[in-house]
């Protein structure tokens, strides 16, 4: 019997995951890419203040940033935020400031130290300064377009406290921009989509528009400083005080000129990292949500129920579930994709194999290695900056 509940529990499982398949494909054609209304409104359009915090340059920096100086919005202003003087990236805002006086933007530096998170620490005196109502947080890979802006300002309805936009990519050359957009496309956008539409906090922080009132009453953007992942607990503190969130209709564009699969897994292995520190229900979840994983115990439990052949189950799963993601990417990417279907497989095989082997190196060393600094994570949240003798190899 209770092998019996294992495999009730398992079916059960895997039927929620296509669930959350089916779900996302339908909020992603309703919800994403929606055309931009530029009609004439009662009231004029909110003032924003952007803070951008940037910590050294790659090949596409100048390109993303000049994109926010010719944004089509009545009234915003600029604040880039970054904690060296002697950081490159000095020089190539002073161009764009130089090249687009019209822009009200400024140049912040040296940051202020009110927590361990080093993103907070910079991009605090920007945020002091802010002259407006709306905050737009936007990170420094981020590319928009002429009307994102607008269209991250129009979902800002009045019970609405954070608006923010859906991972993704620009189209890039190299196998690294593949792997990069699949992952975005698929796992990332899934679980987006479906959290956004059952109301579930998953803000990430690359690109987001919130109330700096709201901010202002939990105690400022230091009183986030405590964490490294600042995104999900501003997003929490919101929705406990009532407020909703919202995705805008446009992704987050991002573009970093620096792309290989070493350093964005990397990356994935330090989100995995923040996410088991601060739910720590995802040890068991996270794992059983992977395509080869659930599918193997959705097999032998179909096997053990219903007496069907456990390996046809496993390869018409992974063959539905490969198909479902391409639908979904399409989606997502809402135009032709920049790689070829057999590239979209190898990226696809990749990106599952190595989801499960990511998420458990994860759990074998918790420090998390960010930029040039090591962190340690308490449960909750809560991060500790550890001296260079303390990190674990």
């Amino acid at each position: 019997t209770t092998l019996y509940g294992f495999a009730i529990f398992f079916f059960v499982f895997w039927c929620g995951k296509w669930l959350v398949h089916l779900l996302a494909i339908i909020y992603g054609k309703y919800k994403l890419h929606k055309k931009v209304c530029t009609l004439p409104r009662e009231t004029p359009l909110p003032a924003v203040s952007i803070l951008k915090p940037l910590m050294g340059i790659d090949p596409n920096l100048s390109l993303n940033l000049e994109t926010f100086f010719t944004m089509n919005y009545p009234v915003y202003e600029l604040l880039f935020c970054i904690e060296d003087k002697n950081d490159p990236a000095v020089e190539v805002v002073q161009k764009l400031l130089d090249k687009h006086p019209h822009v009200d933007a400024q140049i912040f530096i040296g940051g202020s130290n009110v927590g361990v998170n080093p993103k907070i620490n910079n991009m605090n005196p920007g945020y002091q300064a802010a002259k407006y109502e709306l905050i737009m947080i936007s990170d420094s890979g981020i590319k928009v377009k002429e009307d994102t802006l607008l269209d991250m300002v129009q979902h800002m309805t009045e019970k609405v406290g954070l608006v923010h936009q859906m991972p993704f990519t620009c189209d890039r050359d190299g196998f690294a921009a593949t792997f990069e957009k699949i992952f975005f496309g698929t796992v990332q956008s899934r679980i987006y989509l479906c959290a956004d539409l059952l109301g579930i906090n998953c803000h990430t922080g690359m690109s987001c528009l919130l109330r700096k009132s709201i901010i202002d009453e939990l105690g400022g953007l230091q009183s986030f400083g405590c964490y490294l992942a600042e995104d999900f607990f501003i997003a929490k503190a919101m929705t406990d005080h009532g407020w909703k969130m919202r995705i805008s209709s446009q992704p987050a564009w991002q573009n970093s000129g620096i792309c290989d699969i070493s350093s964005f897994q990397a990356r994935l292995t330090r989100w995995a990292k923040l996410r088991v520190a601060m739910v720590p229900t995802m040890i068991l979840l996270e794992p059983l949500s992977e395509c080869m994983v659930v599918g193997a115990f959705a097999s032998w439990a179909v096997s053990l129920l219903f007496s069907w052949d456990s390996l046809v189950f496993y390869l018409i799963h992974i063959l539905v579930w490969f198909l479902s993601d391409w639908i979904l990417l399409s989606i997502v990417q809402n135009g032709s994709l920049p790689f070829n279907k057999f590239e979209f497989v190898i990226g696809w095989l990749l990106r599952e194999v190595s989801g499960p082997y990511l998420f458990l190196h994860a759990l074998w060393n918790p420090a998390i290695q960010w930029r040039t600094r090591v962190y340690k994570l308490a449960w909750g949240g809560i991060a500790y900056e550890l001296s260079p003798s303390k990190v674990k190899s």
